[in-house]
């Protein structure tokens, strides 16, 4: 039979390679056939069977098929769209998803003949899938490296920190212990270590471990807003999250229901950081988020939360106060409890009694009686309130103020002699007064009780080795609402840029505040009914910030961006 006759029975492919002198036709029958009985790509053959060069291969594969053929030697790894690198579906496939553009997936391949992978990688994907030929050795070694970068976190870790890293276990804890199967290998329980070191480093608040069907994220909450920080096989994830809770002392046999625990990791003998974890069932397993509580907050200065001057003033002079309301309002997250315990901590002396109710206490603090709220078994914050006042104090917190009950008691305790210390959930300090008349708290005790409101946001602050002046039109500034005498100040504005010391333009946070004490005049606008609106005409007419005035001033002074601050608050 002649090359031509023998060339002319071969699929598109082979016969191209045969007619362009590339290979012999015996051979290439031979792993035709080959690849089709045992269900193997023909190119994945004839790359390591043949000695056709890949360049040559791939070019031959693109004009064959009518695909574009992409260089992966020129490829930046850095862009590989992790949330779809799903293990399964690439080595099935051997293709790889390189780069995501809009709804535009973008999958390398080596074999044009499999027709499925598209398929499969679109309906996992929900994008639309745009396949580039590249050569078959260097999507090797691509998919090898891609796949066990996850696993690298867990093989390759810095040794640094970890000489005494141990989990401090809490021997009046009565939770049953439970088998702890296949949770105690090692590369585990060095990659849970690692993580929970590099969230510490990274001053990270939160850890998110979330499973899902085909992937499993972990993301680190810095500075206020949640980082990508990897994708760990999807095959470790129910050893990683079973390792999380044996370390709370939760009972990993249980996956129906939310669970709480809490971790103290000593970092050395004079070194532990707390972590409280909360596990939620969810459709593919258990999310776990760690939030990671920091013990250092009540050694922190007022001068360091991010008053201004009169700001500072006021709030010192109303915990000098022998007893009265401070009230500290705020979003989740926006550090009501870091700037109540900066208060106590001044009030910290051993002349005094101070009692704390928290669900849960998340800074400990010598000196303080701390009580963790349970209401399931009866111990509400109004309840603990009951027993603070039995207990001799000077000084309580109600970590918060929920209802009408807890409101009643922590008034009653700040009209005979205590000083109380709570939070509320408000967007701004009118607001807590009217959320307290709502409840159903008798105006004259809103009146006579309450010494000073807080409303606070935390803004990231600008990392001082990168941030760059920003030029705005003066219509644009004063839409934002900077004042004419801001803008003739000659102030300068700066934007985020992004440096290796920092995390895209911003390092650490500073505190936007809104600081308003209850006035005489204010005093009667209670008494007399009125909304939060006339309240908070009533401050300006008093010279009190508002909270985006207050945000203004911190982009005016170069703390942040006005980007950020347009984030936090609003006009």
């Amino acid at each position: 039979m002649s090359n031509a006759t023998a060339s002319a029975r071969l699929p598109g492919l082979a016969r191209r390679l045969v007619d362009a002198g590339l290979a012999e036709s015996g051979l290439i029958a031979a792993l035709s056939e080959e690849a089709r009985q045992q269900q193997t790509p023909l190119v994945a053959l004839l790359a390591t069977r043949t000695k056709i060069s890949e360049a040559r291969l791939a070019e031959a594969a693109g004009e064959e098929f009518g695909l574009p053929i992409f260089d992966l030697a020129a490829f930046d790894r850095e862009l590989l769209p992790k949330e779809h690198l799903n293990e399964t579906l690439i080595r099935k496939h051997h293709a790889l998803p390189l780069l995501q553009r809009g709804n535009r997936l973008f999958v390398a391949i080596s074999d044009p003949t499999n027709l499925s992978a598209s398929d499969e990688f679109k309906f996992a994907t929900g994008l639309t899938i745009e396949t580039v030929l590249v050569e078959h050795n260097k999507l090797d070694r691509l998919i090898e490296d891609s796949i066990n970068a996850a696993m690298a976190m867990m093989d390759d870790l810095d040794e640094e920190g970890f000489g005494e890293l141990d989990v401090a276990t809490d021997a009046t804890d009565d939770r049953e212990e439970t088998g702890n199967e296949g949770v105690d290998d090692a590369p585990v329980v060095r990659f849970v270590n690692k993580l929970m070191l590099d969230a510490v480093r990274r001053k990270a608040s939160d850890i998110h471990l979330e499973p899902y069907e085909r992937d499993f994220r972990v993301r680190f909450r810095i500075d206020g807003m949640l980082y990508d920080v990897g994708h760990p096989p999807i095959t470790m994830s129910s050893r990683i999250l079973a390792r999380v809770k044996v370390m709370s002392q939760m009972d990993i046999a249980e996956r129906r229901v939310p669970q709480d625990g809490r971790i103290k990791l000593k970092l050395s003998r004079t070194r532990a950081i707390d972590f409280r974890v909360n596990s939620l069932p969810t459709l593919y397993g258990e999310k776990i988020v760690m939030r990671i509580l920091d013990s250092d907050a009540s050694n922190l200065s007022v001068d360091v939360l991010g008053f201004e001057e009169e700001q500072k003033k006021l709030y010192l002079d109303a915990l000098n106060r022998p007893y009265g309301m401070i009230l500290v309002t705020g979003p989740t997250g926006s550090g009501k409890t870091v700037t109540l315990y900066t208060g106590l901590g001044k009030l910290n002396t051993n002349d005094r009694n101070i009692s704390t109710a928290e669900d849960p206490a998340e800074i400990n603090m010598p000196g303080i009686n701390q009580v963790n709220v349970h209401p399931k078994i009866g111990l509400t914050f109004a309840n603990a309130l009951r027993a603070f006042l039995r207990q001799d104090p000077d000084v309580i917190m109600v970590g918060e103020i929920r209802d009408l009950e807890t409101a009643e008691i922590a008034i009653k305790a700040a009209q005979t002699g205590h000083l109380v210390l709570s939070t509320l959930h408000t967007n701004d300090a009118p607001q807590t007064l009217t959320r307290l008349a709502n409840m159903g708290v008798p105006v004259y005790n809103i009146a006579s009780s309450i010494l000073l409101i807080i409303a606070q946001r935390l803004a990231r602050r600008l990392c001082p080795a990168c941030k760059a002046p920003e030029q705005l039109p003066e219509e644009i500034l004063l839409k934002e609402g900077f004042t004419a005498d801001d803008i003739a100040s000659g102030m300068t504005l700066y934007k985020p840029v992004g440096c290796d010391q920092c995390t895209g333009g911003y390092k650490g946070r500073v505190g936007i505040y809104q600081v308003m004490p209850i006035s005489e005049a204010m005093q009667k606008l209670i008494l007399q009914g009125c909304n939060s609106m006339e309240l908070a005409e009533q401050a300006e007419r008093e010279g009190i910030n508002d909270l985006r005035r207050a945000g203004l001033l911190k982009a005016k002074a170069g703390f942040t961006s006005l980007e950020e601050i347009n984030r936090v608050t609003t006009d």
